[in-house]
């Protein structure tokens, strides 16, 4: 991982999508916050492309009124007024080859030149995935896709990349023929989260904890990522996908990846990957018969949030009336190595579900009990380490200490550590590490084409029984409850519960 005092080169930044919905409130702030920061080049600019045509005036109006609403109080007018200088914008139809790219081309030759930027351009691609490699393939026939002459052209796309494991392939495929492996830059705004980059650090810069973070001492391993919000005006695109394709081959496999990895033999990017993509190569393939034991799928009923009544997920617009797609996804695996043999995994994701909480749970093995053998102590308390992702980032230790008395009794204490106590807190959507990370060339936190496949790998199986086998029992949880019962009962079979509380 580079360093945060790496100086970013002069750039521009090209939107394809600007006008929607992931630049207002995602890419906007967070290029607002590394600017506040002191981490955007001065020589930096904006061309945002849509279908939409407008002028870049009416672009800029349109930022502003975005960065207010998104950025919060933190949008200062100074820093608005750095933004407008720098932004301008260009519509038309994506799918014509001349028209649209031409001006896009002919913008950027502008836009270098009033600026005094050289040619370093990295695209963002806020666009469905359908469109990913057609739009890069235009921008590499109107000479605007190759790094040349010192200069560097870097491609974003924003997940999910792919809808199984045949079409990551054909993708990867299709952007391989066009670009180098070097100028793709496949995005997951989980990774920008602090705990998660921290995850390498709490493992590899403590020697407190990497010697038991085995099969020796680690009982089992649960990743929950829980949202109480529904698909909200997602619903086309999420009646499509459905939560596992949704969260898991991305978002899950990667914190699964962090956690269980080897030491890689350094931080650059390369080096992290291959150590994150054996791990998905080691997770034992799902046969049939596994997706039915150890995959469990729900949709949520009508229920209560917040104390606020909210309705089922068919009743969402946009949603069939009688869609069988899964809202909720719960897995148990193994990694067939030597660190993690015979250690389960549990990880599960869901819509409308009792809290917003993202967590990894390293569940550790109970001492032996033969030392208080002679005293009232029936059960010790397990010790387990809680990295919390959201809401509050942070870490928890959970181990056991003797209740003051004269009779020995143990009573469950924890020891937390939020980033927010320690270091303030710091306003970001999640793109900010990440849209730095590309722009000074650090691809560590990016998926390369290896791991998108090696996810799907392990995905594919379980979708493709549950196409064979609808769903009967749908909806099967009510929202704001922790799921459906077999996920509980899937977990419990092995003498386990699922860690539902924040701390």
């Amino acid at each position: 991982m580079a360093g945060a005092d790496k100086t970013a080169d002069p750039c521009v930044m090209v939107i394809f999508g600007a006008t929607g919905d992931l630049t207002k409130r995602k890419l906007f702030p967070a290029l607002y916050n590394l600017a506040k920061d002191g981490h955007l080049p001065d020589k930096f600019a904006i061309v945002g492309v849509g279908r939409q045509e407008m002028l870049s005036d009416e672009f800029r109006d349109q930022m502003i009124a975005d960065l207010k609403e998104f950025a919060g109080k933190e949008a200062d007018e100074n820093g608005i007024k750095w933004f407008c200088d720098r932004t301008y914008y260009t519509g038309g139809d994506f799918d014509d080859d001349k028209k649209l790219f031409a001006d896009i081309k002919d913008m950027l030759r502008d836009v270098c030149d009033a600026n005094d930027i050289p040619p370093n351009f990295f695209y963002y691609m806020a666009i469905p995935p359908s469109m990913f490699a057609n739009v890069a393939k235009k921008i590499v026939k109107n000479g605007l896709g190759r790094s040349e002459n010192g200069n560097w052209r870097r491609f974003i796309f924003e997940k999910p990349f792919g809808r199984d494991l045949a079409s990551a392939q054909k993708l990867n495929a299709d952007l391989l023929k066009i670009l180098n492996e070097d100028q793709i830059y496949r995005i997951d705004h989980y990774l920008g989260k602090e705990t998660v980059q921290n995850i390498m650090v709490f493992r590899f810069g403590n020697s407190v904890f990497e010697p038991i973070w085995n099969r020796n001492f680690v009982d089992h391993v649960q990743i929950t990522v829980a949202e109480t919000l529904g698909v909200e005006q997602r619903g086309g695109y999420y009646d499509s996908a459905g939560a596992l394709r949704d969260m898991v081959p991305n978002h899950i496999f990667q914190l699964v990846t962090l956690t269980a990895m080897e030491p890689p033999a350094s931080f650059n990017a390369d080096s992290v990957r291959n150590e994150q993509v054996k791990i998905l190569q080691a997770i034992q393939p799902f046969s049939p018969e596994d997706a039915l034991q150890c995959a469990v799928r729900g949709q949520y009923a009508a229920g209560a949030i917040d104390g606020k009544a909210v309705p089922g997920y068919r009743s969402e617009e946009k949603v069939a009336s009688d869609s069988n797609t899964e809202t909720y996804a719960a897995l148990k695996f193994e990694i067939d190595n030597w660190r993690w043999a015979d250690v389960p995994f549990y990880v599960r994701t869901g819509k409308r579900l009792a809290a917003k909480h993202t967590s990894i749970v390293i569940q550790f093995k109970q001492a032996p009990l033969m030392l208080f053998r002679d005293t009232p102590v029936e059960r010790l308390t397990t010790n387990r380490i809680e990295i919390h992702i959201q809401p509050d980032e942070g870490i928890t230790l959970h181990f056991g200490a003797k209740i003051p008395g004269p009779i020995v009794k143990i009573g469950a204490v924890d020891m937390d550590f939020n980033y927010s106590d320690h270091f303030g807190e710091q306003i970001s959507t999640g793109y900010e590490r990440l849209l730095y990370d590309c722009m000074i060339g650090d691809a560590t936190l990016f998926q390369r084409a290896d791991m998108v496949e090696a996810g799907w790998r392990v995905v594919t199986p379980i979708l493709d029984v549950w196409n064979a086998i609808p769903a009967r029992s749908f909806p099967n949880y009510t929202a704001g409850s922790w799921g459906p019962a077999e996920a509980d009962d899937m977990i419990g079979r092995d003498g386990r519960s699922w860690k539902n509380t924040l701390i």
